[in-house]
């Protein structure tokens, strides 16, 4: 499983993420609240383990911001603060389970992986939809205001990510890692051109353009 830790005990998450790693998973680390919300918009994760009480952002507003933006990625929260109201905010706020410090590791493991098998039975999203925008992800269809528009494969994968993270400003770099698959920039003006196609093709005809350029960030599709 690919794990998102968010903690800003140093020492703590360290050794989390090492016996984390030593049975089988990939770890990547925020420091604090703000850090590990960037992390979780940037990357996709099977389960993310999130401290209470960080600095910048504590774990509530993380959570919280999170899943109004729409990620369901399953939460674990890891927190000191073990009273009965403790815990009811963290599942309210977002957290499918509360774990209380100290813990024992084994049952670390065993929640995630809980987590995460719950997760794999749950329903599959096949049908995104942003504002009158709809992709059905099984039929390879889009749809603006009932009117089918025709994509090219990779524009139908930079339309999806783009769906994925809706309201959001995307970058160069993760539309190359994510869409074109490279961890290195080609200089090319390949980005340029997909998103000029795709824009003529989501937003020709319609009064209100979805595409949008976030000037020295990179691009946003608004609702």
């Amino acid at each position: 499983m690919r794990i998102l830790i968010v903690e800003d005990d140093l020492e703590a998450a360290e050794a989390m993420a090492r016996g984390l790693t030593e049975a089988g998973h990939d770890c990547v680390r925020g420091a604090d609240g703000e850090e590990g919300l960037a992390a979780a918009r940037d990357g996709e994760f099977d389960v993310m383990i999130v401290d209470r009480m960080m600095p910048r952002m504590d774990g509530l507003t993380l959570v919280g911001t999170l899943r109004r933006e729409g990620d369901r990625t399953p939460v674990l929260f890891l927190s000191a603060l073990g009273e009965v109201g403790d815990r009811v905010d963290g599942l309210q706020a977002g957290g499918d389970d509360y774990l209380v410090k100290p813990y024992a590791f084994p049952e670390l493991i065993a929640r995630i992986e809980a987590l995460a098998r719950r997760r794999d039975t749950g329903s599959v999203q096949t049908l995104l939809k942003v504002g009158e925008l709809e992709m059905d992800l099984i039929a390879r269809t889009v749809h603006r205001s009932g009117k089918e528009i025709d994509l090219q494969p990779r524009e139908f994968q930079l339309l999806e990510f783009m769906m994925r993270h809706a309201g959001q400003s995307v970058t160069r770099t993760m539309l190359l890692e994510k869409v074109w698959h490279y961890h290195f920039d080609p200089q090319t003006n390949v980005i340029d051109v997909h998103i000029s196609r795709l824009r003529s093709k989501i937003d020709k005809g319609f009064d209100r353009p979805m595409l949008q350029t976030v000037r020295g960030a990179g691009y946003r599709l608004d609702a």
